[in-house]
Formats: C-alpha cells, structure tokens, sequence
C-alpha cells in the first residue's frame, strides 16, 4: 500500500492502483449503483485533457519533461477506452472507478481522470505511483482547468458524437419503413380513426407516414447538434477564467476543435455557459420527440399483427421466440415491446434532466453527472433500440393481403367512396340496413346487384391510385 495525503487527511492506496486519494474518497463516499461513467464521456473528458495539455505546453506552462509522458498516457488510456467501446475490454473500468451518481459537480470525476493521467505518466517516466512531485494530477495535468468547465465540455463533445450516432439510426429506421412503403404499396387495407373503421388506405401509405415522422427525428436531431458546439471550456471555475491565462482561454477552443474534428467554439458568455444548463433540456426534448414517434409506430404495429386469428393480424411479425411457458405456439411481438420500454425511459429521463437543469442555484449546477448520465443514455438506448427495430423487426415484416382485403371489405368503410356514385343518404340506408340484418356491407352490396366483391375492390384501388389491383 502507498499513503496519499489530502486537504482532509491521509489515505492508503493500493500498490498497482492508478487512481489516487480523491477516487478513493469519492468510491466511498457514492454508494455504488452498479452502473460505470459511460465510455462516450470518458473518451471525451480524455480528448478535453489532451487540448488541454497541448495549449498549456504550446504557450510555455509546461515543460516537455511532463508533457511528453502525460501526452503518451492520455493516448494510452484513449486505446483503452476506444477498446471498451468496441466491447472488447472493460480494463479501463478498473481505473475509472467512480460511481455516474456522484455529488460534487463531477469533481470527482475529473479527479479520477487526472490521477490515472498522472499515474499513467509516472510509469512511463519510469517513477512510482503517487511520485506526484515529478507529475501532479493537479498542477500538472489539471493545469489552467477547473471540473466546471471540463466536464461541461466534455458532456457535449460526447453527446455530439453520440447524437450523430442517433441520427444514423433514425436514417436506417426510415429506410427500413420506406422499403416496406414500396413493397405495400398496392396492398389495400381498412383505414382506422380512434380505433374504429375508417376509409380504405394502403398498407405502403401507412408505413410512409411513418417514415415521414421518422425523417422529422432525424432532421432535428441533425439540427440539434448546432445547440452543443459553444462550448465553455477555458472558463475554470465560474467562467471568469480565473487561474487560466488570456493566452490558454483565447487558443484552447481551438485546440479541442483540431483534436475532436467538431466544429466547437467558445461560448459568447462563459459564465452563462458554465451555469446554465438548458441546451441539454432544449436537445432532449428532440431526443424525446423521437422516443414518441417510435411507441407510436410500434404501437400501431403491434395492433396490425394482433391475433393473429382472433385480432387484426394484417401484418406478418418476423418470430423471434417463444412467447409462452405455457401456450404452446404462441409468438409476441417482443423487438417492438423492447423498443416502447426503451423510448419510456427516455421519456422519464427527460422530466429528470428538466428538474436537474432548474436546479441550479447561482453560478454552478452541482447536479451535472446525472443530467449528462440520463442525457447520454438515453441516447445510447435509444440507437441500439432503433437498430434492433429495424433489423430485427421492420425488414423483416411481411404483409396478410389477404387478411387485409377481407378486413376492408367485411367493413362499411367502403361506403365513403360510394357517395358520389349512389347519393349519401342511399348509402346511409345501406349501410344501416346490413347492421339491422347483421351481414357485412359488401354483402348486402351483393345482394341488391350493385356492386360485387371485385368491382367494390377495384372502384377502392383507382381511387388510392393503386394499379393492377383487380382480384378474383
């Protein structure tokens, strides 16, 4: 064990740990969840330390003796975060071992990453861990920083990547739904308004509008991301720049802009971007209006497959597995279930970041770990959620037409396009008079020789511009 001291006392370390005596107090002071600072922030917190690094030693703060190891370690431990992103090694985890739902502001956080930078630069210098009088978590490798404007900037750099993420998702959902809008497109089915028999429509209509809202979320989101380039980083503690050099807070944000390759820049006002949070309210919101399409879509999916004997069943779910312990055959649309709880709590997340981003008193918001850990989550769930939609689910749907032709005509809803042939109230008496003897309308239709089957069907189809739609 190696001793540590801090303004409060002094701690034991372990030998082999690269974090230091601030960790160690924040991992016992946060009980632990269970859940880890998501990779995206760490990567970018990572990436803020390197322009960070580089300004410090390009206007002469630090010498090259500390820069260049420090340089070598924040590389370091970039592959190794990069490795956990691409889940093939979570050892960055045994380094980065505070807890998401931390008090402080992200202090503790930021601590964490200065003394796995320090300790990481110690090793390669050939010295020990804790040697901080040769490489300091603090004057050196949180030199002209502060956590408040770090871990601002951070937050936004990762939720720019992950919500460029987001979008591409968005993108193969609303090629996965305009794919089916072709494929549907002559495949005439039964319209319906609050749940009950409408006029006729197309299968292929009805998945286009869904690509239409899909093609909205992406807009937005693409939009969304000019809210999170200005950035406050190189106003330390309050956004006074207290403790940085004119020299750093005028070339930092260009630094971070060279090494992100993110179009960031300073903020106008640095003490407004370090206080207030509402452009991640303003962003999620966005993010919430494509969680609420998505339970729309795959709630109206999962009525079109219900049955399928004893409901709708116009639409084909791909099987996915076994539905029942105990019903034998049964099949439940389980991606699109998977996808409406993910996009609730994303819906939940937003209330929260709503509430944290109101909570901050003066020039501080103290609750910034949540709001970025729900903010980036909720992110993250929702692309993989979407993917799976649409890989698992949306390509894979196949049309009942001839479930969706008997529901349409076995309905009176056809009897909207006959008013201009046979006069409305005619068709009123019609319609009237097959739910008094209760047989459908088509076969009362039938019965008095005005139209048959087909003829009603193909009248429907000229009328949604459906060709080649005539049946036997």
């Amino acid at each position: 064990m190696r001793n540590e001291c801090d303004s409060i006392g002094k701690l034991e370390i372990p030998d082999e740990a690269l974090y230091g005596i601030h960790s160690l107090r924040a991992l016992d002071n946060f009980p632990i969840t269970g859940e880890r600072i998501n990779l995206n922030l760490i990567k970018a917190y990572l990436l803020v330390k390197t322009a960070a690094l580089e300004t410090n030693y390009k206007i002469g703060l630090l010498p090259k003796e500390k820069y260049e190891p420090i340089s070598k370690a924040i590389d370091l431990l970039l592959q190794e975060t990069e490795s956990a992103i691409k889940k093939e090694s979570f050892s960055i985890y045994e380094k980065i071992i505070v807890d998401p739902y931390q008090g402080g502001a992200g202090t503790s956080l930021n601590m964490n990453i200065n003394e796995v930078i320090a300790n990481t630069a110690l090793q390669i210098s050939g010295k020990k861990f804790g040697q901080y009088e040769f490489i300091h978590p603090l004057d050196d490798v949180n030199l002209s920083q502060s956590t408040n404007d770090t871990y601002p900037t951070a937050l936004k750099v990762a939720s720019i990547f992950l919500l460029r993420e987001l979008t591409e998702a968005f993108a193969s959902l609303q090629s996965a739904l305009q794919k089916k809008e072709n494929e549907f497109s002559g495949i005439l089915k039964l319209g319906r308004t609050q749940l009950q028999d409408a006029v006729a429509i197309t299968l292929g209509q009805e998945f286009g509008a869904y690509a239409q809202a899909i093609a909205r979320d992406r807009w937005r989101l693409y939009n969304g991301e000019e809210r999170l380039r200005s950035v406050n980083l190189g106003g330390t503690a309050v956004g006074n720049f207290v403790s940085a050099p004119m020299e750093y807070v005028l070339s930092i944000n260009n630094e971070l802009k060279k090494i992100t390759g993110l179009p960031v820049a300073k903020a106008e006002d640095l003490i407004d971007a370090t206080q207030n949070f509402d452009v991640f309210v303003e962003v999620h919101g966005l993010i919430k209006a494509g969680a609420c399409s998505l339970i729309k879509i795959c709630n109206d999916l999962r009525l079109m497959s219900s049955g399928p004997h004893g409901g709708l069943g116009e639409i084909i779910l791909p099987a996915m597995q076994a539905g029942s312990s105990i019903m034998p055959g049964k099949v439940n649309p389980v991606i699109l279930e998977n996808a409406i709880q993910v996009a609730e709590l994303v819906k939940g997340h937003d209330a929260v970041i709503s509430n944290l981003a109101s909570s901050g008193n003066f020039e501080l918001n103290a609750f910034t770990p949540l709001l970025a850990h729900l903010f980036l989550k909720s992110i993250e769930m929702l692309r993989d959620a979407i993917y799976n939609l649409s890989e698992k689910c949306i390509s894979r749907i196949k049309a009942n037409e001839e479930r969706c032709r008997h529901n349409l005509l076995q309905s009176a809803a056809a009897a909207a396009s006959l008013i201009n042939i046979f006069g409305y109230d005619s068709i009123a008496k019609i319609v009237n008079e097959a739910e008094s003897k209760n047989i459908s309308f088509i076969e009362l239709l039938k019965q008095k020789k005005l139209l048959t089957e087909k003829e009603l069907y193909n009248l429907l189809a000229r009328e949604l511009g459906v060709k080649n739609a005539e049946r036997t």
